[in-house]
């Protein structure tokens, strides 16, 4: 299983950028596609991007198209994403976890980290 330590997540006006990073532990890291979800105060979480165990396909959620990307270096067990353009409805907690399509394939999530988008 495929443990993660997320960070960088912080307060940022709309228009700014944040660096998201998944820190992930396991020998198996490299052989999961990974992804990031998000879950807002009274939502539920919700799907955002994944990444191939590559690299070489990524896929977005409709509202964070075109602003963030996500990639990974599988020597250094980590996944990213780069949010340009932040909004307002950008702010959650962000999580990351190896996926199943667009599904968590695990249960069990790390601490995540807050990203707050002020307008």
């Amino acid at each position: 299983q495929v443990q993660v330590v997320d960070s960088g997540g912080g307060l940022v006006q709309a228009g700014g950028s944040l660096r998201l990073s998944c820190a992930a532990s396991g020998r198996t890291f490299s052989s999961y596609a990974m992804g990031w979800f998000r879950q807002a105060p009274g939502k539920e979480r919700e799907f955002v991007a994944r990444i191939s165990w590559r690299g070489g396909s990524t896929y977005y959620a409709d509202s964070v198209k075109g602003r963030f990307t996500i990639s990974r270096d599988n020597a250094k067990n980590t996944v990213s994403l780069q949010m340009n353009s932040l909004k307002p409805e950008d702010t959650a907690v962000y999580y990351c976890n190896a996926v199943i399509g667009e599904r968590p394939r695990y249960d069990s999530w790390g601490q995540g980290t807050q990203v707050t988008v002020s307008s």
